[in-house]
Formats: structure tokens, sequence, C-alpha cells
């Protein structure tokens, strides 16, 4: 284990005012967002899609990694250029989601786990050779207003999620660890902070255990917030309240960064709770995102499919940008939606 080199990676994804852009949709996922736009979820048009993003002009300020599918990070742009090198020539290090989704967790009904340690110290030799700096594990936490998720399921979860960070960072590769608590359902924000504060307590007791390095992992967790069903959504100051205390509680300051998922948030509202925290810091992490859908949905929306789109498209994804980062910096401010 290169210690050095996990160590200058990990801060390097969140130097400054960067965070990291989530493009490793699965294929159900990226047809689903295709599907909205009218655009056919073919092998070209994922990596046209792709190499859109990958090359708009100045987005290195703000992003310092890229989550890439195992089909895109052994892909090219339209001169043959491999993404990962593409990626690496701006300064932006390439990483590579490695689990295999959430599969039911047997006589555990309601409870998922995620699936993909078998053969992953293989994969994860095969991804550093192709250029992946970095990866991600995601593990799913479904969460109703009284017995779900069994605490069982949390530790199932939790010790997958060490496993596959320790596998990491004996392959030199800086681990993202994700245990995300689903927005979904009518739960508060109370219901939303107590499930979470289980499950970062269970995953730092884990990955202690299995000797990986805080200094080399970075944490994609979350924000506490009220499920999208429930009638009583908390205000900004208070989803950013809850989130940092569960985080100081649990987290130890010896991790570089807290890259947030957005997790079924609009563009507007995530970019709004991160700079929300990073008005309250200074703080003994990096308070940074790692978003999808909150970067890429005003994309697609420019985009449709049609070249004659791709500025457009390509526009809005480097102002997406450029308001997380200021967001990374406490100076975003609502009102700046509404400028071109």
């Amino acid at each position: 284990m290169n210690i050095d080199e996990l160590q200058l990676v990990a801060r390097s994804l969140v130097a400054g005012q960067k965070g990291i852009l989530a493009a490793d949709e699965s294929a159900p996922t990226i047809k689903q967002r295709f599907d909205a736009v009218r655009v056919d979820s073919t092998e070209e048009s994922r990596r046209r899609y792709r190499e859109l993003l990958f090359t708009t002009q100045g987005i290195e300020a703000s992003i310092g990694g890229v989550i890439l599918q195992d089909e895109t990070l052994r892909q090219a742009s339209a001169d043959g250029t491999p993404f990962a090198t593409l990626l690496a020539q701006r300064g932006i290090h390439p990483g590579i989601k490695v689990d295999e989704g959430a599969k039911a967790l047997a006589l555990f009904p309601g409870n998922k786990v995620t699936a993909g340690l078998d053969g992953l110290r293989e994969r994860l030799a095969d991804y550093k050779q192709l250029g992946a700096r970095f990866a991600k594990w995601r593990a799913v936490i479904d969460i109703d207003e009284r017995a779900i998720p069994h605490r069982y399921a949390i530790a199932a979860n939790a010790h997958a999620l060490a496993r596959y960070a320790a596998l990491c960072q004996e392959a030199d590769i800086v681990p993202i660890v994700e245990p995300e608590v689903l927005m979904d359902g009518a739960h508060g924000i109370a219901r939303c902070e107590a499930v979470t504060s289980q499950v970062l307590e269970a995953v730092f007791a884990e990955l202690d255990a299995h000797r990986v390095l805080f200094e080399g992992m970075l944490l994609k967790p979350n924000m506490v917030i009220a499920g999208m069903q429930c009638a009583q959504q908390a205000s900004v100051r208070e989803v950013a309240e809850a989130t940092l205390r569960c985080l100081q509680r649990y987290v130890p300051a010896a991790v570089p960064g807290i890259v947030f998922l957005s997790g079924g948030q609009s563009a507007a509202d995530a970019t709004d709770h991160l700079n929300e925290m990073n008005t309250m810091g200074p703080h003994p992490w990096q308070v940074s995102f790692s978003y999808g859908r909150a970067l890429q949905a005003p994309v697609l929306a420019a985009w449709q499919g049609q070249e004659n789109n791709a500025a457009a498209a390509q526009r809005a994804f480097a102002r997406r940008c450029r308001l997380n980062g200021l967001a990374r910096a406490g100076k975003y401010a609502r009102t700046l939606e509404s400028l071109a």
C-alpha cells in the first residue's frame, strides 16, 4: 500500500473548490434518463454524451474526479484518446464504480446488501492498469418510520464497505465509501438523522477494524433530510445543522473529505444545502460534492441527443460545476440560479 499516493489523490479530489462528477449510472438508470429526453441508450450515444461532459471547457476548476462505469472507462473520445487519459491530461482523476448493485438481504424483508466483493481484487488490478485512481462502492440503506433498516442490514453493509475499502487501498486506489440512507418515504428529518448516525457509527467501526487508512479515503454520505413524501420539510439551515451534527459525531477528522451525494434533490437544492454547510465552517474535513443527477439534469435537458445542442449542453454543465464550486466556498446564492 502506497500511503503517500493514497493521501495525495484523496486530498487532490477535494482540493480548493473541487468536487466529483458521478457519471457512473448503470445501464438501466441512464436508459431512464435518456428516455426522458427521447434519446436511445446505445453504446455510442452513451459514449458521445460522456465525451460531451468530459470535454467541457473549464470544468477542471470545479471537478477533481469523475466516477466512471466499466464501459466508460474502456471508451475513448472521437479522436481515439481513452477517456481516462483525456481526464488525467486535464488534471481530473478518473475513478470507477466497482459494486454490482444492491440485492435483497435474505430473511430480512425490506433490507438490502450490496454485491460485488467476489473477484474484486482482480478487477481492481485491471482498473488500475486502465488508469483508475479511485473507486466507489454504494451501500443502499432503505428507511421507514420504524422498523427499516434492521441493525443486521446496517452491519452487513458496513462490513462490505470496509472489505471493499481495504481491497482498494491494497491496490493503491482511493476508496470512496458511500453509505446512502435513501430519501424516499415519509419519514421526518429526525428519523433520517437517527438512522444516518447508526450507519456512520457502524461503517467507521468496520473501517477501523479492517485497518483502512482514513487519510486515504473519502466518505460519500447522504445529507440528513426528510423523506420526499414527508409533509414537514426542513429548511436549508436545519438540513445543514442536522447533517453537520451527525458527521461531527461519527466521522474522524483524519478523513480528507466528505463528498455528498445529491440523492434525488433538485440541482438547486443540492447546491444550496452544500453552500449552507460551508458557511458554517471551518470543518475538520473538506465539505464537497459527488453529484450525478444534480450536475447532469440540466445538461440532458439542453442536449436532447441533438449534436447542434452540444454547445448549449456544455454551457449548462459548466455553469452547474461553477455554482457548486462557489458552494464549496460558501459563496453561492439561490439568486444565481436565475442568472445566465
